[in-house]
C-alpha cells in the first residue's frame, strides 16, 4: 500500500513525487512511456538529441523563490548543470519588428524604445508593473494557496506582497497594457509577448503570469539545461529513487478506481491494480475526468471548468539536423517568426523556432545544429487520412516551414541532414494527451487566473497537477503546480 500514486511523469509529477518522498512519504509514479518528462522529455536519433517541447527555460535561477526547478532538484540532492541564453527571444514581426529580448532589462527596453521613441513612459510604466508582480511572487514561498495554514503564514510574514498580489490575480495583461500605451503596434508586440508562451493574446493573459515571465527571464534568466531538456525529468526520477520513491514505466493507467465516491487506486492496462490513500493526476483534466473515471463521475465543477475553459492546439513539429556552417555568427538560440499579424492566432501563424545547439553542441554530431521549428495546428485537420495522404500532408506542411525558416536562415534547404515531422497525431500519441493539447486555455476574456482549479478536485482523495491546474502552462508553472500539490497532500496526510 502507497501513501500516494501519481498518474504521469511529465515535471508537475515529478516535482510533486521528489517534494513527497523528500518528506518521507512513500510514493509510487506510473508512466505510460519508456521514459520520465512527458512534454519535456526528448528523443535521440543518428547520433542526435533532439527537445520534445521547448527549450526556454525558466526556473533555473539562483537566488529567491521562483527558481522552482533549482529548488525541486535541491530537495531531492541532484544537480544540473544549464547553460545561460543571453537573449531570450528574437522576433522576427511584421512591419519589420526585429527585436531582441535581452537578459539585461535596460537593453530590452533600449530595444523596444528605439521601435517606439514616443511610447518610452508607457513601455517603462508597463513592464515595471510586471517587475513589481514579479518581486511580490519571488519574496514569499511558493506552495498550496488551498492550504489555509500555510497562506496565513506568508500573509503575516510579507502582508504588502500578499496584497500586490491579489490584485492582480482578477486582472488580465491587455487591460493593464492599455493603461500606459495607445500605439496600436505596440500593443500587437505585447500580444505576441503573451501569445508564444500563453497560447492567447494580452486581453486573455493573466497579469500574474505575465509579471512571472516578462521578468523572471532578466532576473533568474532563460537557462538551458546540460545534454537537454530531458535531462531534468531524468534527474528528478533518480532523485526520487534516491529517496526511497517508485517509478514504474510503460505502465499505463486506464482507470481510477472509486469507492463510496473516494479515489482509492488506479487500475492499468494489463489488469494489474495499485491502491494508495491518495491519488495525482498528471494527465490533463479531460484525460482525468472523461476517460480515467466513468463520465457519470465528473463532479458538476469540471463541466463548468469545460465551458470556461478549451483545449489550446497542438503543434506542428518539425525536427532538423543540418550543416553548422549555414547559421551566421550572432544567430540566437530562440526565434519568433510571424509574418501577418492576422495569423497570429490561426494554424500554421506564429512559428517557434529553438536552435539549442547553440548553446549545447553535444547534442548534435560535430559540426552540425539543431533546429526545432513549431507552429501551432488543430488535431482535427491530420484525422481521416489514409496513410499516403497523412505522409503526403507532412511534406507538404515539412515543406512550407522549410520555405518560411529560409527567409530568416538562407541556404538552410540545401544543408539538411536530418528531418523528423512530428503532428498533433504525434503528440496524442507519445504523450497520452487529448487531442496532442498543449493544456487549457480561455474560452473568452475571463478574469485573471481567478478561473484556475487548483490541486484538490471535488472526488475525495483523488488531486490534479500539471498545466490543467493553477497556474498554468510552462515547466516552472507546472513545477509550481506540483510544489503546492505536494504541500497540500503532505497537510492531509499529516505529514
Amino acid at each position: 500500500m502507497f501513501d500516494v500514486i501519481i498518474i504521469g511523469a511529465g515535471i508537475g509529477g515529478l516535482v510533486t513525487a521528489t517534494q513527497l518522498a523528500a518528506k518521507g512519504v512513500k510514493v509510487l509514479v506510473l508512466e505510460r512511456y519508456l521514459i520520465p518528462g512527458g512534454s519535456a522529455g526528448y528523443f535521440q536519433h543518428q547520433g542526435y538529441t533532439f527537445d520534445v517541447g521547448a527549450s526556454m527555460i525558466f526556473g533555473f535561477g539562483k537566488k529567491g523563490t521562483t527558481n522552482l526547478l533549482t529548488r525541486a532538484l535541491d530537495a531531492v540532492n541532484v544537480h544540473l548543470e544549464t547553460i545561460p541564453d543571453p537573449v531570450q527571444i528574437h522576433y522576427h514581426l511584421p512591419d519589420n519588428l526585429d527585436i531582441k529580448v535581452d537578459q539585461n532589462y535596460e537593453k530590452f527596453l533600449q530595444n523596444l524604445i528605439a521601435y517606439f521613441p514616443h511610447e518610452e513612459k508607457g513601455i517603462r510604466k508597463f513592464y515595471n508593473e510586471c517587475q513589481k508582480i514579479f518581486n511580490c511572487l519571488n519574496s514569499i514561498e511558493l506552495l498550496s494557496l488551498e492550504e489555509l495554514g500555510y497562506v496565513m503564514r506568508v500573509f503575516w510574514q510579507n502582508p504588502l506582497a500578499c496584497l500586490g498580489l491579489a490584485q492582480y490575480l482578477p486582472q488580465n495583461v491587455g487591460d493593464i497594457a492599455r493603461k500606459y500605451i495607445k500605439d496600436p503596434l505596440l500593443l500587437k508586440f505585447i500580444d505576441i509577448e503573451c501569445y508564444c508562451w500563453s497560447v492567447v493574446p494580452a486581453n486573455m493573459t493573466p497579469m500574474i503570469n505575465a509579471g512571472m515571465v516578462f521578468s523572471d527571464r532578466h532576473y533568474g534568466g532563460v537557462n538551458y539545461p546540460q545534454g537537454g531538456v530531458g535531462k531534468i525529468a531524468q534527474k528528478l526520477a533518480e532523485g526520487l529513487e534516491k529517496c526511497g520513491g517508485k517509478i514504474e514505466y510503460q505502465a499505463r493507467v486506464t482507470k481510477i478506481i472509486t469507492k463510496q465516491g473516494k479515489a482509492i487506486g488506479v487500475q492499468l492496462a494489463t489488469g494489474e491494480v495499485y491502491h494508495a490513500k491518495k491519488i495525482v493526476s498528471n494527465a490533463t483534466r479531460w484525460d482525468t475526468f472523461e476517460k480515467l473515471l466513468p463520465k457519470e463521475q465528473i463532479p458538476p465543477n469540471e463541466k463548468n471548468w469545460q465551458q470556461r475553459y478549451q483545449k489550446s492546439p497542438s503543434f506542428l513539429s518539425l525536427h532538423l539536423g543540418l550543416e553548422a556552417s549555414v547559421l551566421s555568427q550572432g544567430t540566437e538560440c530562440h526565434h519568433i517568426i510571424l509574418e501577418d499579424w492576422e495569423k497570429m492566432e490561426s494554424a500554421a501563424g506564429t512559428m517557434f523556432v529553438s536552435i539549442p545547439t547553440l548553446l549545447d553542441s553535444s547534442l548534435a554530431p560535430t559540426g552540425y545544429h539543431i533546429i526545432h521549428a513549431f507552429t501551432p495546428a488543430w488535431i482535427s485537420d491530420w484525422q481521416g487520412m489514409s496513410a499516403k495522404e497523412y505522409n503526403y500532408k507532412k511534406e507538404q506542411a515539412a515543406g512550407e516551414i522549410i520555405e518560411r525558416l529560409e527567409r530568416i536562415f538562407p541556404g538552410l534547404d540545401a544543408v539538411l541532414d536530418y528531418m523528423e515531422v512530428g503532428t498533433p497525431l504525434t503528440h496524442r500519441r507519445f504523450l497520452g494527451r487529448v487531442d496532442g493539447t498543449y493544456g487549457p486555455i480561455p474560452r473568452r476574456k475571463l478574469r485573471g487566473l481567478l478561473g484556475m482549479p487548483f490541486n484538490r478536485t471535488a472526488i475525495p482523495n483523488l488531486y490534479c497537477v500539471g498545466d490543467s491546474t493553477f497556474p498554468g502552462q510552462g515547466l516552472n508553472a507546472v513545477a509550481f503546480s506540483g510544489f503546492a500539490c505536494a504541500h497540500r497532500i503532505a497537510v492531509d496526510l499529516g505529514f
